[in-house]
């Protein structure tokens, strides 16, 4: 599986997805400017990644700006012939702006830009450790979205406590139903706040990032 990392201006995690799936999980990079718009060198086996940082400065709302790049119009068209595609923080910002998954992602429950580990937990039931890093990561749909979303099983990551007990002390942003990340009825794109790729080297200490692109089928 090939993997093609969108830089938009304002992009400042983009380098540490190219390292994670570059040097720590061995896969081909191929980093990509949001005014093109040419993704004809990847198959619908390969993944396009949204990295985390700020795109266009969060004008409007994060994502609202970024959504309408030409790069961006490629990747919608991308994901509807069924390739896969990971929005990572400001990439799950982005593909709920285009409309690739449902929700909005809205400001932190404290009002307060959030930066530590945290643990999350998907379909294994496995607590996993991976580093947020957001001020707008309040996971929000209504209540039909939200039981669609439950009855097909496209909530992907909840957050948890290190035993994996869910809770509201354990979710650090307030996100509804405690989600994390969900992914869209297709299960070819997902989203998600928290940043697996700051957690796939051993230099590090931390390997759990790996057990995510891993239940996401996208290793």
């Amino acid at each position: 599986m090939k993997f093609g990392v969108v830089v938009f201006p304002g992009s400042n995690c983009d380098r540490d997805m190219q390292d994670s799936l570059q040097n720590d999980l061995n896969k081909e990079v191929v980093m990509l400017w949001h005014k093109d718009k040419d993704l004809s060198a990847f198959s619908t086996n390969d993944c396009i990644v949204l990295p985390g940082g700020f795109s266009y400065g969060d004008y409007l709302r994060c994502g609202a700006i970024a959504r309408f790049s030409p790069m961006m119009q490629s990747v919608v068209d991308f994901a509807n012939r069924g390739g896969k595609v990971l929005g990572v923080c400001n990439g799950f910002q982005i593909l709920c702006e285009s409309g690739l998954l449902p929700g909005v992602l809205l400001q932190n429950a404290n009002q307060q830009f959030i930066c530590k580990n945290v643990y999350i937990k998907g379909s294994d039931g496995q607590a996993l450790k991976v580093p947020i890093a957001h001020g707008e990561g309040r996971f929000h749909a209504d209540e039909a979205t939200l039981d669609r979303l439950e009855q097909n099983n496209q909530v992907i990551f909840r957050y948890c406590s290190e035993t994996g007990e869910i809770g509201d002390a354990y979710n650090p942003n307030g996100a509804i139903r405690h989600i994390a990340g969900i992914r869209n009825v297709n299960n070819n794109v997902f989203g998600m706040m928290p940043h697996p790729e700051r957690a796939t080297s051993a230099a590090l200490n931390n390997l759990d990032g790996k057990k995510v692109f891993e239940l996401l089928q996208i290793n």
